[in-house]
């Protein structure tokens, strides 16, 4: 909801909403000494216990929940309420939706996969070979197989443990979550696929689970790039391919992280990058960029969770840095118009923000900092 929200600009005398039944389920939990309504919101003015606050506030959100309601605690003006609005009807998906899109996202990433290793082992020949040919031979059962086994699957990985870090925290905080939607995209864009995404039905009720969802897909999937990008930096010490030409190829800037890894291992500097440690780099890649403090991506949410409304100046200070980054990689550039235009710097505040994060959470916080910081690379590629 809008932080500065106000149902009350036209009130009425009648209401959709259950009054009776909000007024026991309120009483129940928060004593109140005034209550006003209009068509779709009922809102209730009470005394708060902040010893018992958090508690009772989400002992209220689940039951009415399951009655078809969303309660919102806020202050204004010196005074404590609870709007009730009704909850939105959503329709859910079937599960063969996310079926479909994970079989389709195999395929496609196995093929951009596919084309890799065309590339690595035909570099002579895909510099006068057409679209068409190097599609043909990509569709060929052996480089099909290295291309599922060696980026397929551990970028998948990444990216579905990723989401599922979010699903699995959001199932803790009994939010209504759908699994994971894997996005597929054909070559020739290079990854074969968008990545993944997961529709939390309803709002988060609280700063811990706004913390504890945003945090925890980035955490998970940190790790699981680790693990790729280990592996593929030992096929790339045990079987280096390398390169015939240097000119006009895409090269990738390792972040302060796989620089660290790759010291422990022994790598030609003339090696062609590994299918599976550039999975691995992807990993890192969205990881930073999903823990940019902006907007609805998850850094959004871990910082609107330790600094409440001041998330805002946090937003736009990224902004003007990514801008400011656009100079040295013109990407950043179309990432910062899409920050602007579709993702947005605003994040609503959850249902109750007045309740605080214990330490642990704070710690949590730096530590999305921390991995932020070893997964950004100002320029990510060049050429």
């Amino acid at each position: 909801m809008p932080e500065n929200w106000n149902p009350f600009k036209s009130s009425t005398d009648v209401t959709t909403l259950d009054a009776e039944l909000l007024k026991q389920e309120i009483g129940k939990r928060f004593p109140f000494y005034d209550m006003k309504f209009n068509l779709t919101t009922v809102a209730f003015f009470i005394r708060v216990d902040e010893r018992t606050l958090e508690n009772n506030f989400e002992s209220l959100r689940i039951s009415l929940s399951k009655k078809g309601y969303i309660p919102m605690l806020r202050f204004e003006q010196g005074e404590s309420l609870i709007y009730v609005v009704q909850k939105p009807n959503i329709k859910k998906k079937s599960i063969w939706v996310n079926i479909l899109l994970l079989i389709a996202t195999v395929f496609t990433t196995t093929l951009a996969g596919s084309l890799q290793w065309v590339s690595i082992h035909n570099q002579t020949w895909v510099l006068d070979a057409s679209l068409t040919d190097i599609l043909y031979k990509s569709l060929t059962l052996p480089y099909l197989l290295e291309g599922l086994i060696y980026f397929s699957i551990p970028l998948l990985m990444i990216l579905g443990i990723h989401e599922m870090g979010h699903y699995f925290l959001s199932k803790r905080h009994k939010l209504d979550t759908s699994l994971p939607f894997f996005i597929p995209v054909p070559p020739p864009f290079i990854l074969g696929t968008l990545g993944a995404l997961i529709h939390t039905r309803e709002p988060i009720p609280n700063r811990k689970a706004l913390l504890d969802v945003g945090i925890s897909g980035p955490i998970f999937g940190f790790i699981i790039a680790i693990v790729v990008s280990v592996i593929g930096l030992f096929l790339m010490q045990i079987n280096p391919v390398y390169a015939i030409s240097n000119g006009g190829e895409i090269t990738v800037m390792y972040p302060l992280l796989l620089q660290g890894l790759s010291n422990f291992f022994t790598i030609p500097n003339t090696a062609i990058m590994h299918p599976t440690l550039f999975a691995g780099w992807v990993g890192f890649f969205l990881t930073a960029v999903n823990l940019l403090p902006i907007g609805q991506l998850d850094g959004g949410h871990v910082i609107r969770a330790l600094l409440k409304d001041k998330q805002k100046y946090v937003s736009w200070a990224m902004v003007i840095l990514i801008f400011g980054l656009s100079f040295l990689y013109t990407g950043w550039l179309i990432f910062a118009f899409i920050i602007l235009f579709l993702i947005g710097t605003s994040h609503q505040p959850p249902l109750n923000e007045y309740s605080p994060l214990d330490t642990k959470r704070k710690i949590l916080g730096i530590i999305a900092l921390i991995i932020f910081i070893v997964c950004f690379a100002p320029i990510p590629m060049s050429v």
